[in-house]
């Protein structure tokens, strides 16, 4: 595996290769991307990773500070997955030039994350639209477990007419049921049981509102999450995976949206 710690390193090795898959990470890597990684593979493309905690979609600097962070073992992982490219740019390489495509955020990124995180969604889609100007990758590989920050690239890389294709791969779970995180490297034994109580609550809600819709009453449910052990809940919606909007019948196909704290650790699933 190569590894480039600038843009003018990484170009002239990738030169304008259109075969690339890419993966843009904030290390901290887990079951999730190596998945991400093996699918890939069936592609038999050149891939590359990038390895970067962007400040810019960090609200608070504590979080951006105690994010997880394990290169040693990100770079064990890599190289047995046999990943061709690891890109790991400082912030000025980032960010000292100006990307010929604009920003576009579809109103979608106001809900969910976009509600309770200012300027989250903004900080993300500015740095993937720099990775993808630099790379010019022709596969970029998201996991669904981020449904709306995958949305929303998709619908950037639409409006902008930028020539990758995205290939979501479905979330990957811990052997309990949560959906793995970096974040969950920073759980206790505890906090890790309270995430799978979590997990299979929101499993038996969505059964039940599949059968009427009426029986999704989201201060009812918080009130049970609380109990459970939940901290603080931002938000637990059910959202129209096509339209993007809150379900009028309970035979269309929705998710149960979430974003919850254990302690001071956010998680967000959708189920």
């Amino acid at each position: 595996m190569k590894i480039f710690k600038n843009k003018k390193q990484l170009k002239r090795q990738i030169g304008n290769k259109n075969s690339i898959s890419f993966f843009p990470t904030m290390g901290g890597l887990h079951k999730g991307h190596i998945s991400l990684i093996k699918t890939a593979k069936k592609y038999k493309n050149e891939t590359l990773v990038s390895i970067y905690v962007n400040p810019k979609q960090f609200n608070r600097k504590e979080d951006y500070k105690k994010y997880p962070r394990n290169l040693s073992k990100d770079l064990t992982i890599l190289r047995k997955l046999r990943v061709n490219y690891l890109f790991l740019p400082s912030y000025k390489d980032l960010f000292k030039f100006k990307p010929r495509h604009k920003i576009y955020l579809h109103k979608f990124s106001k809900t969910l994350c976009g509600k309770y995180r200012k300027y989250h969604f903004n900080g993300v889609l500015d740095v993937v639209n720099r990775f993808l100007e630099i790379i010019r990758p022709k596969y970029l590989f998201l996991g669904l477990k981020d449904f709306q920050q995958l949305t929303l690239i998709k619908k950037h890389i639409l409006k902008n007419k930028i020539p990758t294709k995205i290939t979501s791969c479905r979330t990957i779970r811990e052997s309990n049921g949560v959906a793995c995180s970096s974040r969950n490297f920073n759980l206790n034994k505890n906090e890790m049981k309270i995430a799978k109580d979590v997990t299979n609550y929101l499993i038996k809600i969505k059964k039940k509102t599949r059968k009427n819709l009426r029986f999704f009453n989201s201060v009812i449910l918080k009130k049970d999450l609380i109990k459970i052990g939940v901290n603080k809940i931002d938000y637990l919606e059910i959202i129209n995976r096509k339209t993007l909007q809150k379900p009028k019948k309970s035979n269309e196909t929705f998710n149960i949206f979430i974003a919850y704290y254990l302690n001071k650790i956010r998680l967000i699933d959708n189920i």
